[in-house]
């Protein structure tokens, strides 16, 4: 073969090969054109989103994701972001149609080497496609269809909408998909506020969010940084001095703390479950709600405070129990060491609980550690746990529950408040977490908008929501509905009642006989009493005569009506509290007195937006102005007047009573008008406390979730009122003191408290009552007043004539 021959058969064959590689590559691209998604839809982008809830004072009080993403615009991204992700990711960008040819040929050479794909050379238009419209495997065909969509999405989309849609799509690692996310991630702010060493710093994640994480490898990260920054100099974005002031910079990661969002969790919870009933997992999700609810933030946050304090303060009454446990030497050092390391990403701040060993003692003080540091409880601080005596780590270990002395041995593990740093150490008040659990609901009760609710002492040991989920007995706290009922069927408060022994005999199937003695807590009986009073003082004795005098079937309906779904009693224990209902309940019957007789539908939504801003559902019909189609709904409050505003105001003005001079004694610490109602039950297994001010009711509940006494004495002033009025201190402190409203047509009389008739005003002793229209007595005590025969001999014998 001549070389002339040679060159021409060469020419042919190569000819030939580029002519196959052009028909295999067609056929190829006509293979898998027709099975590529439409690049169309990209136009349409709508990923996966945060749902967020805010408080009724815009506040973010809980996110639902699949992956936390918040979409913003390219405008509110600074240059500089752009510039360092396109250096490190795709230096061509703003040259290229969607495949940068150098890159791919350099990804090919190594991919050869190795065997296998480990150098992808994708553009950013590639990892777009690749992200939203293909799966992630790493094969050759992927890549093919890879390519021909980033072709396409380049004819169709700006280059600013495919950086829309890269830095809105991106992973940057814990969690965090965007640079929205990832600002608020490592940075704790908005994306608009980033400087130039943040933004190189969130553009070297991307090729490995782990291992370049911030958190976990800081000096990794900050060596990627330095690759960004200099990839940002050789494309000319920023000059060597701004990078050398960029590396410098010192980087505080804040990771995004959003302490609101524990405080609020039972009340989220309750918000989480209604939208998922509603709209269902996968729009909660991933749809980007925007839900508005009634909850105060403020509010939620010392109710939270409140119940966890009187528990503690309660279970301290109860005695100690020991240490948690006793380390060993060898698990004490193990403990510490990874206890220092967790305090050091995270320091320790005033008021936090915290796990310490006991090391030793003084006199005057328990020495410990927490982590690397030392620290000391005063033993006067820690008299509620007895005497203390600290023994050597083999000895058994005691609380004063079991025994009259509490043995500490040394290695014992503790449950610390940190309390303040002191001369170089650090002080600590002794804690332990209590057993019993309790409740505070509240709610506005003129529109039912629950304003707070804590379910439990800890929503991430127990998600058990003891404000609607336990039916508890509310023991004398259904007294005011009782005397409500009362008022309806001709008392008035200054009907006289006679406290006096009464027994109930009832004979079972069997033949056998068996009594009810009902008795007073003092176990006293107090002879004639008003109304008034017998609820003033909880007397149990009054309220089963009145109930049988009224009928049960009219007070279990009127309790219905006043707002409590649950199965009401028929028989006389009724009055003593004996039909379970939840603090939820009671809560919404109690609305009714505040608000002038009127029941309102408890609600914790005022409105649900979709990621468009249309509303789905309000309470406010405004939103809707032509009425709500029928994909969106109106939240109903449907007030309806179920008593009458006179007796509502009669056991409002009834249980102010309650506070003044009787049970409620402690919500005297307001400093302004309050009404409430003690509730104990039998052995002292549920304490409450229902109170109000003219804008807001509350319930307080404490008890053991399985049912046993919460401890001598600790009745429902002692045990849940304290709660109540720390939580109603906080709530309150932006409301104005007033008074409740008074109905035009109540009356006013002066009465004799002896006798509960109308009374002459200058009379020595005389009280004002308020009646009801018509109710008020005719009769003056003083005409009721016979001469007795002791009295004979006092009259004028002038009387006698």
């Amino acid at each position: 073969m001549t070389i002339r021959h040679f060159f021409l058969w060469l020419l042919y064959v190569t000819g030939g090969l580029f002519l196959s590689g052009i028909l295999a590559i067609g056929g190829a691209y006509l293979y898998v054109s027709g099975s590529l998604p439409k690049v169309d839809t990209l136009s349409d982008y709508q990923p996966p989103i945060v749902s967020s809830v805010y408080s009724d004072g815009g506040e973010t009080i809980a996110e639902f994701f699949k992956e936390r993403r918040l979409i913003v615009s390219v405008d509110r991204m600074p240059q500089r972001l752009i510039e360092a992700f396109v250096s490190a990711e795709d230096s061509h960008f703003f040259e290229h149609k969607g495949i940068d040819l150098m890159s791919i040929m350099r990804a090919a050479l190594k991919n050869l080497k190795a065997g296998g794909i480990v150098q992808g050379g994708s553009t950013i238009t590639q990892q777009v496609a690749k992200s939203l419209l293909l799966t992630p495997e790493k094969k050759f065909e992927r890549k093919f269809k890879e390519a021909i969509l980033a072709w396409r999405m380049e004819k169709k989309l700006s280059k600013e909408e495919i950086l829309y849609l890269y830095l809105n799509q991106i992973y940057l690692g814990h969690g965090a998909y965007g640079v929205q996310a990832a600002a608020e991630n490592y940075f704790d702010k908005n994306v608009e506020d980033l400087t130039l060493a943040e933004c190189s710093l969130l553009a070297g994640l991307p090729q490995a969010p782990s291992r370049y994480s911030p958190y976990r490898n800081f000096d990794r990260a900050k060596e990627r940084q330095k690759y960004v920054l200099k990839r940002m100099i050789e494309e000319g974005y920023i000059s060597p001095e701004e990078a050398e002031a960029a590396q410098g910079e010192a980087i505080t990661i804040k990771p995004r703390v959003n302490s609101f969002i524990a405080d609020a969790a039972y009340f989220t919870e309750q918000v989480r479950r209604y939208l998922e009933d509603t709209y269902g997992k996968d729009v909660l999700y991933t749809a980007g709600l925007k839900v508005h609810t009634t909850m105060n933030l403020r509010m939620q946050q010392s109710a939270q405070s409140a119940v966890r304090e009187n528990l503690r303060d309660h279970d301290k009454r109860r005695g100690y129990r020991g240490p948690q446990r006793i380390l060993a030497e060898s698990e004490e050092e193990i403990f510490l060491s990874e206890q220092a390391d967790r305090l050091a990403e995270r320091p320790l701040e005033i008021g936090d609980y915290i796990e310490g060993v006991l090391t030793g003692s003084t006199r005057e003080v328990l020495l410990v550690r927490v982590g690397s540091e030392e620290g000391f409880v005063e033993l006067k601080s820690a008299d509620w746990a007895g005497p203390i005596q600290v023994v050597n780590r083999d000895t058994p270990a005691t609380g004063n529950q079991d025994a009259s002395r509490t043995k500490l041995p040394k290695g014992s593990l503790l449950e610390l408040r940190l309390e303040s740093p002191e001369n170089g150490s650090l002080r600590f008040s002794l804690q332990q977490t209590p057993e019993t659990q309790g409740a505070i609901v509240a709610m506005d009760p003129h529109n039912g908008n629950v304003k707070a609710m804590v379910g439990g002492f800890d929503f991430y040991q127990s998600q058990f929501n003891r404000v609607l989920q336990a039916k508890r007995l509310p023991g004398s706290a259904i007294k005011p509905l009782i005397y409500a009922a009362a008022l309806d069927k001709g008392y008035t408060p200054a009907t006289i009642v006679y406290d006096t022994p009464i027994i109930y005999k009832e004979t079972a199937e069997s033949g056998e006989e068996t009594s009810w003695r009902p008795k007073n807590y003092s176990e006293k009986f107090y002879g004639a009493v008003r109304v008034r009073d017998a609820l003033t003082h909880s007397y149990n004795v009054i309220t089963i005569k009145i109930l049988e005098d009224i009928g049960i079937r009219y007070a279990s309906n009127y309790v219905s009506k006043l707002g409590v779904s649950s199965p009401i009693a028929r028989d006389l224990t009724l009055a003593l509290g004996s039909s379970a209902l939840t603090p939820f309940e009671l809560a919404s019957a109690y609305t009714v007195f505040a608000n002038g007789g009127v029941r309102v539908r408890p609600t914790y939504i005022t409105k649900v937006v979709d990621r468009h801003g249309y509303v789905l559902e309000s309470i406010d019909p405004a939103d809707f102005p032509g009425g709500p189609n029928k994909n969106q709904r109106l939240i109903q409050q449907s007030p309806e007047r179920v008593i009458s505003p006179e007796t509502a105001y009669l056991i409002t003005n009834m249980m102010e009573s309650v506070v003044q001079k009787g049970t409620g004694f402690r919500a005297r610490a307001l400093g302004r008008p309050v009404a409430g109602k003690t509730g104990t039950t039998n052995n002292l297994k549920d304490a409450w406390f229902v109170g109000y001010v003219p804008q807001l009711v509350a319930v307080s509940w404490v008890g053991y979730d399985q049912e046993q006494p919460l401890g001598d004495k600790e009745t429902g002033s002692r045990a849940a009122a304290p709660a109540w009025v720390e939580f109603m201190k906080e709530a309150v402190a932006g409301l104005p003191p007033l008074d409740f409203p008074v109905p035009d047509s109540i009356e006013f009389r002066a009465i004799d408290p002896q006798t509960g008739l109308l009374a002459v005003e200058d009379s020595a002793n005389v009280t004002i009552e308020a009646f009801a229209p018509g109710t008020a007595p005719t009769r003056y005590a003083l005409d009721e007043k016979k001469p007795s025969a002791q009295d004979f001999f006092k009259l004028d014998l002038e009387d006698l004539r």
